[in-house]
């Protein structure tokens, strides 16, 4: 009886979970900023504030993904450095591949919305974007 129940559980979170469709991609495109980090053990790691958030850009599915810092009067500062990034789509799965002079990696995309975003690496830690809202003092 405990294993029906457990199926059911299991697949009633599977069911809930939204499919990333290719015509959502798009929303990637802008200032996504760290709201949390679940961590491969299930530990929930939170970010109240950041110094740093990722601008994305996409277009035909690559583009890149660039730090930068907002400042108090609505601009934002970067050291200039940019990932490169592709869409991948596997086994109707997609995947951000990134690319620096560095290295190579990639990221599934677990959800995207108007202002959310969920990526997971290779070693399971899944971040969790909200839409950066931006301020100024001007």
């Amino acid at each position: 009886m405990k294993k029906i129940g457990f199926l059911l559980l299991t697949t009633l979170l599977i069911s809930c979970h939204a499919e990333v469709k290719k015509e959502d991609l798009n929303k990637l495109n802008g200032y996504w900023e760290i709201k949390q980090v679940k961590l491969s053990d299930g530990e929930n790691k939170d970010y109240k504030v950041n110094e740093t958030i990722d601008f994305f850009e996409l277009k035909n599915n690559s583009g890149f993904r660039q730090k930068v810092m907002p400042q108090l009067d609505g601009t934002y500062r970067t050291n200039g450095i940019k990932e490169t990034i592709k869409i991948i789509e596997k086994d109707h799965t997609f995947f951000i591949e990134y690319q620096t002079n560095y290295g190579k990696w990639q990221e599934e995309i677990v959800e995207i919305a108007d202002s959310t975003l969920v990526l997971k690496n290779k070693i399971n830690l899944e971040y969790t974007y909200k839409k950066f809202k931006p301020f100024s003092l001007k």
